[in-house]
């Protein structure tokens, strides 16, 4: 796979970076590594804190027309899958929670924004967009459970094998994904997911309740059912879970999970 690593020492976001770039070759898949983010975005309008020079953050660009606009997601799910592979090298009891963080027991250890632009053909291109605390010690934010790996091992990790891991993966991935094996890429992460067995307190607009995960669907919908055995299905910003509520945000053609 034919692929472009652009780095940056600052920038205000490795998103908008890539979203802007016109390509110049025949480069398949574009990625744009920053030392630094002075406008770094995670889920809605929640930021993201990041130590310049400690951690990775870096964005991901890639042309999957071939993907179904309701199968957007399983692009989501090869990214959030990418980052898991890489951090299953150095830690155990890593999971991924609905829609796309990464967590390392109950604290998150990494963050996604994906954003497709979709036109009349389909998906036209995706960035997906990761911060990843790599090397970072202390956080000063009100974020309530930030880790790094560092503060996991006990010392600095290199953040460019982190990053070669990372793509990688993705690649391996974004390959199963353009034979069309949905499936196998949609089955290991729900393998992955966070708090995938048993009843776990959620909130909705109606109130909470205690659910259990069925599926995630290949649209990005959370199928869960409650104690009472009612399926429930949402998207992205109906529901909370563990007092985090993820959102959607929709801008034009721009989907942003």
């Amino acid at each position: 796979m034919k692929t472009k690593i652009i780095r940056l020492e600052e920038i205000d976001s490795t998103n908008r970076y890539l979203k802007n770039y016109r390509e110049e070759g025949d480069e398949e898949m574009i990625v744009a590594v920053a030392d630094y983010q002075a406008a770094g975005k995670g889920q809605g309008t929640h930021t993201w804190e990041s130590e310049k020079g400690k951690n990775l953050l870096f964005s991901i660009k890639v042309y999957p027309h071939w993907i179904p606009v309701r199968r957007q997601f399983v692009l989501s799910m090869a990214g959030a899958l990418a980052v898991k592979d890489a951090l299953d090298s150095y830690v155990e009891n890593i999971t991924l929670k609905w829609p796309n963080d990464v967590y390392w027991n109950d604290q998150k250890i990494s963050g996604t924004l994906i954003e497709n632009t979709i036109d009349s053909k389909g998906i036209k291109s995706c960035v997906f967009g990761i911060g990843l605390n790599v090397n970072q010690l202390v956080f000063h934010s009100d974020a309530p459970n930030p880790v790094s790996l560092a503060q996991i091992l006990g010392h600095e990790v290199d953040r460019d094998e982190v990053l070669k891991k990372i793509l990688d993966g993705f690649e391996k991935y974004y390959e199963l994904l353009r034979r069309a094996d949905y499936m196998d890429v949609s089955g290991i992460y729900h393998l992955s997911l966070y708090r995938r067995k048993g009843f776990h307190p959620y909130r909705d607009a109606n109130g909470e309740f205690e659910g259990a995960l069925v599926e995630v669907e290949d649209d990005g919908h959370l199928i869960l059912h409650d104690r009472q055995g009612r399926i429930r299905s949402y998207a992205f910003g109906e529901i909370s879970m563990s007092g985090n509520k993820i959102t959607l945000r929709i801008v034009g053609k721009n989907v942003n999970y």
